[in-house]
Formats: C-alpha cells, structure tokens, sequence
C-alpha cells in the first residue's frame, strides 16, 4: 500500500519513517497522504501507545520536492490520485476546528507524536516537525524555514507555530534570514526538546515512548495534550475553569484508581490502552 513511507508497529510504538532517501525524503502528495494515513491507523490501534515519526537515510525531510515546485513555478498543477489512503471521512470530524489544518491535524490527535529529526530538515518540513508533540533532533543536522529564498512565506501555520515554540524575535530571524540552526542551537532556543548524536535520535525516541508507556496513563496524555493545544487559543480563566471539570471528570476513571493502587502497592501501573 505505502510506497513513500515505511509503517511499522512494535508495541507500544508506532514508527513512521519518510522513506524517499535519494532526494532526502522531500515531500510529496503522495508521502502526504500516505503519512496521514499511516498515522491515522496508529491512533485507532490499540498496540500504539505512541507515534515516532523520522526520516530514511540520512536526511529528515528535505520539504517539498524541487521538482513539484518547478511546476507549480511553471504555472501547472499537481494531478495526483491518492484515493487508496483516503483516511475515512467520519474519523477526521473528531478533529478539533483549531487543529485540523493541512498538517496541524497531528495536533488534534489523541495519542503523543515525537519527531526523531535524524538529519537535515528544511521547508514544509519544518511547521510538520512543529506540529508533533515532541521533537529530538541530531545535534549537526541543519533546520533552514528556506521560504524567504524561494519567494514564498510562512507555509503550514509556521507563523503561529515558530512564534509559539521561540518567541517573535528569534521567529522572525529564522524567517527572514533562512539561516541553518544546528540541532545543538535548536535545543538551546527551545525549538526541539534534545540534541543527540545522529545515530541515537530514533533510539531515544522510540525508549522515550516506550516509557511512556510503561509509566503514564494514555488517558491522562490524550486529555492533557488536548488541554495544552487549546488553551494556547483561550485565556488564563477559561483554561483553569476547564482544568477543573477535566479534573472531577478524571476522578471517575478507572486510571484514577490504577494510579494510586499501584503507588500505595509500589509496583508498575497497568493502565488501559486507547483505541
């Protein structure tokens, strides 16, 4: 079915890899779609806990394909056909209005999604890697916006998303300066959460989910990650009042029980899949 990506589960995880490594896995409608599609199966799959999603080879995503733009540049248009990985129309309603974009769908989702930025990351690629919950990143691949230098702009909620992650000023400079930030100073303005060596990145992803997994309850995280996103576009008030209703919701679950049985008996809790 996946002719750009590779999808494969190993519980709890679920791995997404970019896989067009000739071209540094610049993306397509096609990788589009099937990415999507993919994802989509590893949130309604009870086995997944959470979602990695890294790149073939040696680079992350290159953004879009040159060769795409070059037609788009020309005047023409992109015809491609995809209704195989079609994601079914009644399980996009669940998205929020807010987070339901081109791309920000990945915010709306239930289950945690980690970018592991294994090597350079450019273009379109880079409000994608925004819209995950998490991002690890090698500490010498390049991050570049590129749109200042192809005559474009902040594509995909870039805007809204850079600002969010490292504030307006230093925003603005990646921007308008398309400048490479290494993964090192990416970590150091907050734009991924670590730098590692290359050939650890996937790795620690992947042990990060899976201690998830082990130690937190995937109810809590779908509630909480929902709660973070909208309360981005509501104020201070609005957001407490709702934490405090989520929270008398929360004392209900079976989770809630779980949670304090298994810290009084001091071992592991066992919490319920999401599916």
């Amino acid at each position: 079915m996946y002719s750009e990506i590779i999808y494969n589960v190993d519980d709890p995880v679920a791995t997404v890899t970019l896989d067009r490594p000739e071209s540094l896995n610049a993306w397509t409608q096609r990788m589009a779609a099937e990415f999507r599609h993919a994802v989509y199966q590893a949130e309604r799959d009870p086995a997944v806990v959470g979602i990695v999603v890294t790149g073939a080879g040696r680079a992350f995503c290159a953004g879009a394909d040159m060769r795409n733009l070059a037609t788009l540049s020309d005047g023409g248009t992109i015809d491609t056909d995809n209704s195989d990985v079609d994601v079914p129309a009644e399980l996009l309603e669940d998205l929020p209005e807010d987070f339901s974009g081109t791309y920000t769908w990945l915010m709306g989702l239930r289950k945690p999604v980690v970018a592991a930025i294994n090597g350079p990351i450019a273009g379109m690629a880079v409000p994608i890697a925004l819209s995950c919950d998490i991002r690890f990143m090698a500490e010498d691949a390049p991050l570049l916006t590129a749109f200042a230098q192809r005559g474009l702009v902040a594509e995909w909620g870039l805007s809204w998303l850079l600002t969010r992650q490292i504030g307006a000023g230093d925003a603005m400079d990646l921007l308008f300066s398309s400048r490479r930030v290494s993964g090192t100073e990416a970590a150091s303005m907050g734009l991924v959460q670590k730098a590692l060596p290359a050939d650890q990145v996937l790795t620690y992803a992947v042990e990060y989910v899976k201690d998830l997994a082990a130690r937190c309850s995937p109810a809590s995280i779908a509630v909480m990650k929902r709660q973070v996103y909208s309360h981005l576009t509501t104020s201070l008030a609005g957001a407490e009042r709702e934490a405090l209703q989520l929270m008398s919701e929360s004392f209900t679950r079976g989770d809630f029980k779980e949670g304090v049985s298994s810290f009084l008996q001091k071992r592991p809790p066992s919490f319920a899949r999401l599916s």
